[in-house]
């Protein structure tokens, strides 16, 4: 498999370096919706989104390697692009599908910890790829402290008589998906990655090499800032303004057994949403967030901006019942657009046969009481603000390196 790229210019410059990224910027503002470029708040929110692709594309340049490879983050909150979920934590790791890999680690106690392979990578083509194939570490063997070990290469090595996953030639990365529900209490896994058909040592790395990665930098940041932010736009154009449809992100690397539903909110200050939906009674993992015009998630560590299965309260009839609004409703389950007044609304169920797709309608934030049945849990001023200071702590607690 060939990875050189063809630099549009010598990468040893540093000057020539620099001069490759500033058309991106123009090539954000292009792919925003019209109405947008001129809106200095959104212009500085694409600044960000460039930001964040540059840091993305940055760890890959540093320390990413095919020969020995290493997990870095993929999204979270400081590389918020591709509309990261507010409870996984992405990491990935470049391989070469023709390699053997050992993964090796502690399981934590997450919700849920899976593997996918991926090829072609995305940020590298700006094009949709679906995963090659998809792992369970709960199908793992585990001792005592929860520690599992597992080989990966196209056939399983001779000799070899512990886990062993196949590896597809077309793989390009490893994705892992790290689902945590209960913020802080949960332990995050603690792993390591190794291609064992290598030299131990490194080495140092030739010039070539790290001319290359320099002249990958433009072109990783400008894919993963430029590959959704007219999105919510879209699903505007289509009619999905405060309601929803079911949604398939197969071709987005989405998981297996994972269904996906969104829309576009489109709110006053005055206004709110409100959401409705029977729970599953067999579901392994729901979840509900909101992101900003250009799909960037919105601010999930000091917002609640995401809602799930764990954070949320059902009414007694199990009914998940939340308002989404830019002003505290004084319900449990509030989703804070934090004066967000347009964005998206996206919800996910994992592991069940039932899917249902929430109702969603458009209410007066003054009368959202009585919209609500008797028993909808309701929150003080003093309460909201002791879970909110809570949820900021418990998501830093996440290990997201």
């Amino acid at each position: 498999m060939n990875h050189t790229l063809a630099p549009a210019a010598d990468a040893g410059s540093w000057d020539q370096f620099v001069d490759q990224l500033k058309p991106l910027g123009s090539r954000l503002l292009n792919r925003l919706p019209k109405n947008l470029r001129d809106d200095p708040h959104v212009v500085q929110e694409a600044w960000r989104l460039l930001l964040a692709g540059l840091v993305r594309a940055t760890n890959d340049a540093v320390i990413g390697d095919r020969r020995y490879p290493i997990f870095v983050p993929e999204l979270h909150i400081a590389q918020n692009i591709f509309q990261p979920n507010a409870d996984t934590i992405y990491k990935t790791a470049m391989i070469d599908g023709s390699g053997t890999y050992r993964i090796k680690g502690d399981r934590g106690t997450v919700r849920m910890f899976m593997l996918a392979q991926l090829g072609p990578d995305t940020l590298r083509t700006g094009k949709p790829s679906p995963a090659l194939l998809q792992y369970d570490f709960d199908a793992l063997t585990r001792d005592e402290n929860e520690n599992f070990d597992v080989v990966l290469s196209q056939k399983c090595p001779a000799g070899h008589t512990g886990d062993w996953w196949e590896l597809h030639p077309s793989t390009e990365k490893f994705m892992v998906r790290i689902v945590s529900c209960r913020w802080g209490e949960e332990r995050e896994p603690r792993f390591g990655i190794d291609r064992l058909d290598v030299p131990p040592n490194k080495g140092r790395l030739p010039a070539a090499d790290l001319a290359e990665r320099l002249a990958e930098i433009p072109m990783i940041a400008g894919n993963a800032a430029c590959f959704f932010p007219d999105h919510v736009d879209e699903l505007r154009q289509q009619g999905h303004i405060n309601s929803l449809k079911v949604v398939d992100f197969g071709n987005m690397t989405g998981l297996n057994r994972q269904a996906y539903y969104e829309g576009a909110y489109e709110l006053r200050d005055d206004e709110a949403l409100l959401v409705e939906v029977k729970i599953p009674q067999d579901v392994a993992y729901w979840s509900l967030i909101l992101t900003n015009e250009i799909y960037e998630t919105i601010d999930w560590y000091n917002n609640q901006s995401s809602l799930n299965d764990a954070q949320a309260r059902l009414d007694d009839d199990g009914y998940f019942r939340a308002v989404i609004s830019s002003r505290d409703p004084g319900i449990h389950n509030w989703l804070d657009t934090s004066g967000n007044p347009r964005g998206a609304i996206q919800g996910r169920w994992f592991g069940t046969d039932e899917r249902p797709t929430p109702t969603i309608r458009r209410v007066s934030l003054a009368r959202i009481r009585t919209e609500l049945p008797e028993q909808t849990p309701m929150i003080s001023k003093e309460e909201r603000e002791t879970a909110l200071r809570a949820r900021r702590i418990h998501a830093q607690m996440r290990t997201i390196w």
